[in-house]
């Protein structure tokens, strides 16, 4: 059924979820004081939890410490959202506590080495994600699995249906809170998993700025020297190569971009892929996709913030971004178009690895035709947004992207109706 009305007009928690909600709110308004999360009491937990007291080196404290602070003074959380926020911190915590374990088990997670690990990059929203599960698909190449991120202990193959399943499960609560999500972005328990879960576990990542609002959290990470998330980003991939290794690490966050010398102090060796879209397009659809995912944990998000930050945020990323990259040869970082990769994924993905000097089996292509025959496009209905719903003013927005689009050939915005846009999951 073809509808105008965009996704984030048809986001409505079901039934259950709000009157779940409403009697958080109603005992909010009581007298009863209600404690804020705290880190100490946190971190106790999961030791007790976890029988476990060696979270491993790196000092967390104050990142947690920050986050939840903002997320009690600022994010306006609701019963789930407050709910959600104690289940994901412990999981992280317990994670931090059983791979430390693992590494004192298993000296060789340590000697693991990762090298010339591709990382894809990009405006978010645009094809990322398409892009990555194309050449996660060729066996000669490895990407982090959501489940193995969600539970990465132990390092081996043990218990690992029932970690599947309990991924699974996790995929399917969200698909119920936010029945359009899955319009927006594809959840799955093996599906490949973007960086920022990797770098979750120093709890200096992006993962908590699109899932909550947190202002002062976010201003304070954007001055933090990010090498403790990329060293435990390494460490990551390093207990999961463990398990299974493969040739080459495929990777994806868009974020990656604000950070591009501490990446390379951690892998020197590294190659790109930076994709590209034009930008007020891609700030809309991520805005949507924000403000989706952060509506299951807040009754009060503001599309137009959302927009704003994202604009100012990625627009500033670019303008560090490019200089940098300029500093690597021009054989280490292959570009590659939204469209393209819309229109023929293929012959994308023959272009990098003939950019990069790799070959393409018979066995990998076959397998790539297979993932994008299974995509979960139409039965799932398309993302469809309208740039006026974030607020955007197409003539002045334009301008923070300027630099960028003059050198890669790129309008603001692209041509066609401008009222509203509809995309599948990118």
């Amino acid at each position: 059924m073809i509808t105008s009305t965009t996704t984030l007009e048809q986001t409505r928690p079901l039934f259950p979820v709000r009157l779940l909600n409403g009697c958080g709110a109603l005992l909010e308004k009581t007298r009863i004081p209600r404690s804020p999360l705290r880190a100490v009491d946190l971190i106790e937990t999961a030791k007790r939890r976890c029988g476990l007291d060696d979270f491993g080196r790196g000092d967390f404290f104050e990142a947690i410490s920050r986050l939840l602070e903002s997320c009690h003074r600022e994010s306006r959380l609701n019963l789930i959202g407050r709910i959600a926020l104690r289940s994901d911190l412990l999981r992280t915590l317990c994670s931090r506590l059983l791979m430390e374990r693992d590494r004192q088990l298993y000296p060789g997670i340590a000697r693991q080495e990762i090298r010339k690990p591709v990382f894809i990059v990009g405006l978010p929203r645009s094809g990322t994600t398409l892009l990555h599960t194309l050449l996660a698909a060729d066996p000669e190449h490895r990407a982090p699995l959501t489940w193995e991120v969600m539970t990465p202990s132990p390092p081996t193959r043990d218990n690992e249906q029932r970690r599947i399943q309990r991924a699974t499960q996790s995929c399917n609560c969200l698909n119920w809170l936010a029945p359009t999500f899955r319009h927006v972005h594809a959840v799955g328990a093996e599906l490949p998993q973007e960086c920022v879960g990797l770098m979750t576990p120093s709890f200096m990542s992006d993962q908590f700025d699109t899932m909550y609002y947190v202002p002062s959290y976010r201003a304070w990470f954007f001055r933090q020297d990010l090498l403790p998330a990329y060293e435990y980003h390494r460490r990551f991939l390093q207990h999961l190569q463990f398990r299974r290794s493969a040739r080459r690490w495929v990777l994806k966050a868009p974020t990656h971009m604000s950070a591009l010398p501490t990446l390379l102090s951690v892998y020197p060796d590294a190659l790109f892929v930076q994709t590209h879209r034009a930008p007020l397009e891609a700030m809309a659809s991520v805005s949507s996709l924000i403000t989706i995912l952060r509506r299951v944990f807040s009754d009060s998000v503001d599309p137009f913030v959302v927009c704003s930050d994202a604009t100012q945020y990625w627009s500033e990323t670019l303008d560090a971004f490019l200089p940098e990259r300029d500093r690597l040869p021009p054989e280490r970082i292959c570009d590659v178009d939204y469209f393209e990769i819309r229109r023929d994924p293929i012959a994308v993905a023959r272009r990098i690895y003939q950019h990069f000097g790799w070959l393409l089996s018979e066995k990998a292509e076959r397998r790539m035709r297979v993932v994008l025959a299974n995509q979960p496009r139409e039965q799932y209905g398309r993302h469809r947004y309208a740039l006026s719903q974030f607020g955007i003013e197409v003539r002045k927005d334009a301008q923070a992207f300027a630099a960028y689009c003059k050198r890669f050939g790129l309008s603001a915005q692209t041509v066609g109706r401008p009222s509203e846009r509809a995309e599948a999951l990118v």
